[in-house]
């Protein structure tokens, strides 16, 4: 099995289960053992999936100003706690490969693999919202017959990034690439370097 068969079922479930009840502030009832690399693929999906429908309530033009701060907030920490898992989840891969001698000739990705991995848990987002879109009963037929156009596109997108990610994944295991993690250094959250938060005259 390679790492997107495992990981793209997960996404699929965690957006089934959270769609339940379909609550941003319900608790997450995690399957998978903790510590396992599918429990951390879990919850990167529940935060990626929680914050996705944030963000669709904060774009209410209706929406209260004090709540729409109060939502920003919250998105904020959902970004952090995106970010963290992402790393997490780019630990278990270094460690995982950390005896692989790189060959003379291994070459640096442009991302690591948690980060293309990032991607595709969104990506399982959006073929679901889109499909979504498209069973919709009181959409006209030219709404629908687009987002199937835009579905179609997601769909081929998701067996191409998949297909990627596990050719990344097996050449880091060849040695013909090499991972560096760099960690985020989101300055805004830190009140050392936001002069907002530090009081910068």
């Amino acid at each position: 099995m390679t790492f997107t068969q495992l990981s793209n079922p997960i996404f699929e479930q965690v957006i089934k289960d959270y769609h339940i009840a379909d609550d941003v502030d319900q608790p997450i009832n995690n399957p998978y053992e903790q510590g396992s690399i599918e429990f951390y693929l879990y919850i990167k999906n529940w935060i990626d999936t929680v914050q996705w429908h944030l963000e669709d309530i904060i774009r209410d033009p209706q929406i209260n100003p004090v709540e729409a701060l109060a939502l920003k907030r919250r998105i904020d920490k959902s970004n952090q706690d995106r970010t963290d898992l992402v790393e997490m989840i780019d630990s278990y891969f270094l460690d995982k490969y950390k005896d692989v001698e790189p060959l003379p000739i291994a070459t640096i990705n442009t991302e690591s693999p948690a980060w293309a991995v990032d991607r595709l848990s969104i990506l399982a987002l959006k073929i679901f919202h889109m499909q979504e879109q498209v069973d919709r009963k009181d959409a006209s037929a030219e709404h629908i017959a687009t987002c199937q156009k835009k579905l179609s596109v997601l769909l081929e997108q998701q067996k191409d990034l998949s297909s990627a990610i596990d050719q990344l994944i097996a050449d880091i295991e060849a040695g013909r690439k090499y991972m560096k993690v760099y960690k985020q250094m989101k300055m805004y959250n830190d009140p050392s370097t936001n002069p907002i938060l530090y009081g910068k005259k």
